[in-house]
């Protein structure tokens, strides 16, 4: 195959390289099936429920052309640190006001569906983080079918699904996301185990996952890869690390279900958005989904000058399992994600014990060497073989984490309990922290204001001390804590 350059475009004519021909000795039996597919299609294209439809149907006929792909960057420019020294065990000079801890009362959350009674009556049903849900679908939309494997099996594809009664399933769909609280992602991971449910084709999940995105306002498109299979093109917001992407009119869409795969090389697709279809996928998580409660205790301990913490706190694990299929994405999504209620009542609870009443720096360092001591350290590709940023949920819940995860930890928990300006501090191969406070020591200037250093995974240090490699160098980046 030709390759041009990233974004280059080249025509394709469709009934080229993936026409699909077609032998004349059929059996008797897949000639009757064959009928009958091309009946349903004839049927199909007369009866669009919606002229949007109509309007697109005829771009999607129009000439594609070919894209190449790219490779997002990786989350670090060079490998963290496969250990962090430590410093010696000394007592700071404790300074500023006496903080006290006032643990916030329940978040506001919306109660679940009651969908197990009528489990019986949906055409689908499945488990989604240990809610039982349930859909009803038109039958019509089980005939669609990806053939033949070119562009006219999208065309064909489309066209049984524009025609079928998918009201009362996007309906449903958009009922059960609110309900649920889920956000974009919530709403990706809901509609592709939906679609896995009808479909046994991975092509005909994507198709499906397509068609029903951008009825839901998103911009998906659909492409051929040289391999004759479907590829699903995802405009997002923000940046997602380690994907292939390509760009359309000067702008990005992301091929979520390759994250942190190989290059899955030239697609055929087409530019134009599906009428209305406006929204990026937002994989903020702004406030938590109302997932079933499914929730477990853990303990963990940390020696401080001879003495011993103990803190125990719940974890709800479908909310962990959530989390876990999060891929790479902005550094902020994973800062400014809240905690559970009862893993932070439980938390605050035991920090306040220990640390109420006494001055802002002991405090503060309180819950830093929570977090550098209570979980071992250790690299992402390492423990899950892949980079892997976690949420603060998550480092809780596992029992080893690396900088970055400990800087999320670190500062939603100053934010949460303390309130003060916290913000995650970037370089090549390390993250850390540090606080709008008043205080000597090791600083960096972020948006004009001075913020001083807490690294979180630099064991035994204090407020103002930092790695010593690090000092005299400029962050990357800062993440601003909400």
């Amino acid at each position: 195959m030709l390759h041009n350059k990233d974004g280059e475009r080249k025509l394709y004519n469709r009934f080229g390289l993936f026409s699909l021909i077609i032998s004349l000795a059929f059996t008797s039996v897949f000639a009757q099936s064959f009928a009958d597919f091309k009946h349903v299609q004839a049927e199909s294209f007369s009866k669009f429920r919606d002229k949007k439809d109509n309007e697109f149907n005829k771009y999607l006929q129009a000439q594609w052309e070919e894209y190449n792909a790219y490779i997002s960057p990786p989350l670090y420019k060079k490998s963290k640190p496969k250990s962090i020294s430590s410093l010696m065990a000394k007592i700071p000079k404790n300074v500023g006001p006496n903080l006290v801890i006032i643990i916030k009362k329940p978040f506001v959350v919306k109660k679940l569906p009651v969908l197990a009674k009528k489990l019986k009556a949906y055409d689908v049903s499945f488990d989604f983080f240990g809610s039982s849900l349930g859909f009803n679908i038109d039958k019509q939309m089980k005939n669609a079918k990806f053939y033949p494997r070119t562009q006219k099996g999208i065309i064909n594809f489309f066209s049984v699904m524009a025609a079928s009664n998918y009201d009362d399933m996007l309906y449903e769909i958009r009922l059960t996301c609110k309900h649920m609280n889920l956000n974009d992602w919530g709403v990706y991971l809901l509609v592709d185990k939906l679609a896995h449910n009808l479909f046994t084709t991975q092509d005909e999940v994507k198709l499906f996952d397509w068609f029903l995105f951008n009825k839901l306002g998103y911009r998906v498109k659909v492409a051929l890869g040289a391999d004759k299979h479907i590829v699903l093109l995802y405009k997002i917001k923000g940046k997602m690390y380690s994907t292939p992407n390509y760009t359309l009119n000067d702008e990005k869409f992301y091929v979520i279900a390759q994250y942190d795969k190989e290059n899955i090389g030239n697609i055929y697709t087409y530019a134009h958005d599906y009428p209305d279809a406006t929204k990026a996928l937002d994989f903020e998580m702004r406030t938590l989904p109302n997932f079933e409660k499914n929730l477990h205790r853990k303990t963990v301990s940390f020696k401080e000058y001879g003495k011993v913490y103990n803190l125990s706190y719940r974890y709800n694990q479908n909310l962990i399992d959530f989390m876990n299929s999060y891929p790479q994405v902005d550094y902020k999504v994973f800062f400014n994600a809240p905690l559970e209620y009862e893993t932070y009542k439980d938390i605050a609870g035991d920090i306040k014990q220990y640390t109420e009443n006494k001055k802002a720096s002991e405090a503060l360092n309180f819950v830093l060497r929570f977090v550098q001591k209570a979980f071992k350290y250790e690299r992402d590709d390492e423990q899950f073989g892949k980079e892997k940023v976690m949420f603060a949920e998550e480092t809780l819940y596992y029992s080893k984490s690396d900088c970055e995860d400990r800087a999320v930890l670190y500062a939603r928990l100053v934010k949460d309990l303390f309130g003060i300006g916290v913000v995650g501090v970037k370089y090549k191969n390390h993250m850390s922290t540090a606080l709008h406070v008043p205080m000597r020591g090791a600083s960096v200037e972020a948006g004009g204001q001075r913020y001083v250093i807490a690294d979180p995974t630099y064991i035994n240090a204090s407020l103002g001390q930092s790695i010593p490699k690090y000092k005299s160098i400029i962050p990357d980046s800062f993440i601003y804590v909400k």
